[in-house]
């Protein structure tokens, strides 16, 4: 029902002049967000459409301001609102699969279709840009748990090789060892640690023969 004001006259913030284009309050997850009944039944089978509807079989509890509540995460419904606006996929950011778990639930078929499409043309995407490489690090005994445990930027340890036996005759009071850590890099970084990836290779090979 349209609210009345003391004039008689239906509230203007409420109604448009077109009853088609009544505005819409929505409460998704405590965030609301307005809107049109135009824009909601833009897909006349989606969740959105059919919670409008007069004779609506969905049932939705409101807040105190009449805004319809809606469970769901408020960033991930915004690409949804706005697909339903203006047709185009705007995701800001946010992943395309977080968007398409709400496009799943409130059943916007086109909305669905492309973000799969989008999805799987991302998964095809070539990964030539990046490369693992590596580097070498020594050092002795007493300074391999601090080296492991104060790793960053994304390098991650890959194995360890017992040099001491060259050095100290067997002795392990001050076993040297060597580190091989590696880390993936775009092509620009690539081709300064080329040096570093070879050398590591060799180190591999000669420490799974000792």
């Amino acid at each position: 029902m349209a609210t009345v004001n003391l004039n008689g006259k239906k509230s203007p913030n409420l109604l448009a002049k077109d009853g088609s284009n009544q505005w819409v309050k929505l409460n998704v997850g405590g965030k609301c967000f307005l809107t049109t009944k135009t824009t909601l039944s833009r897909d006349p089978n989606s969740f959105l459409s059919r919670l409008i509807q007069e004779d609506s079989d969905l049932i939705s509890d409101r807040d105190e301001t009449g805004a319809y509540l809606i469970d769901r995460d408020p960033r991930y419904f915004a690409p949804v609102l706005n697909y339903l606006r203006h047709g185009k996929l705007v995701l800001d950011g946010l992943s395309e699969e977080g968007v398409l778990e709400e496009a799943e639930f409130y059943n916007v078929t086109q909305l669905i279709s492309l973000l799969k499409e989008c999805i799987m043309q991302r998964d095809q995407r070539p990964t030539l840009d990046k490369k693992r490489v590596y580097r070498v690090l020594q050092c002795q005994e007493n300074e391999l748990t601090q080296m492991v445990s104060t790793m960053s930027d994304g390098w991650r340890f890959e194995q360890l090789i017992n040099i001491g036996t060259q050095y100290n005759y067997g002795s392990e009071e001050n076993a040297e060892f060597l580190c091989v850590v590696s880390k993936e890099c775009h092509s620009p970084q690539v081709g300064r640690e080329q040096e570093s990836n070879d050398r590591a290779k060799v180190l591999q090979q000669k420490g799974s023969r000792m």
